[in-house]
């Protein structure tokens, strides 16, 4: 490659970068836009669509699954009492609601017990400047910045951690925050945590990429051959 065609190449790379919007917060201000906004969002995983669930009942393999789907609606299908909603659940309350539906009609004492195998209504999606970008599953329905980042193989080598950036819907409204990954990995920053539906975005510096790129396989008595 030429010095003329890597400098248009770099050029035109730099077009694209991952860059945020002036306006969205940073520092403590990032925080407090990712801080949760009720009591629910501070509790326990709640259940949601395509979740597969464990439930069992006591001395009953009738009533008992080991991989029962929440449908789309948030709803599934349970012997005896029917059509069970648990989307919005705690694995707690769901548990309540068929001990309580059993015992209403069939049991004196039903001993149910609740587990989510898989949290499918959890994803985050991670683009921008790593190995991997895609989209992925919160572990047990959460995950910190950090860990979903490593999920996605981490950032490239022309990535700008100090420009990752996370969208969130809060309220039917888009809000965003920067956050600095090299202060969060050495501790002077708080890692945050994130939610199912947030976006990640690690900026780039594609002008530094190309140039490393090229000065790395270019051979160097071509460098400064005429064009």
């Amino acid at each position: 490659m030429r010095v003329g065609a890597a400098i248009f190449v770099a050029a035109a790379l730099g077009g694209c970068q991952s860059v945020p919007d002036a306006s969205m917060a940073r520092g403590p201000a990032a925080y407090q836009v990712l801080a949760p906004q009720d009591a629910q969002s501070m509790g326990a995983y709640r259940i949601g669509p395509f979740d597969r669930l464990t439930i069992s009942v006591y001395d009953d393999p009738s009533l008992s699954y080991t991989d029962l789907p929440v449908d789309a609606e948030g709803q599934f299908e349970y012997p005896l009492i029917g059509t069970v909603t648990a989307a919005g659940l705690t694995s707690g309350e769901l548990t309540r609601q068929i001990k309580g539906r059993l015992d209403d009609a069939f049991y004196n004492d039903a001993r149910v017990t609740v587990f989510v195998n898989s949290s499918a209504s959890q994803f985050v999606t991670v683009e921008g400047s790593v190995t991997e970008p895609g989209r992925y599953q919160l572990p047990n329905g959460r995950a910190t910045l950090l860990e979903m980042i490593a999920q996605a193989k981490s950032p490239t080598r022309t990535a700008k951690l100090d420009q990752v950036m996370v969208f969130r819907m809060e309220d039917g409204q888009r809000m965003g925050a920067v956050f600095n990954l090299a202060e969060i990995r050495r501790g002077a920053a708080d890692n945050p945590a994130l939610r199912g539906g947030d976006i990640v975005v690690v900026g780039n510096s594609a002008v530094k990429g190309a140039f490393r790129d090229f000065l790395l396989t270019a051979p160097f008595f071509n460098v400064f051959q005429a064009f």
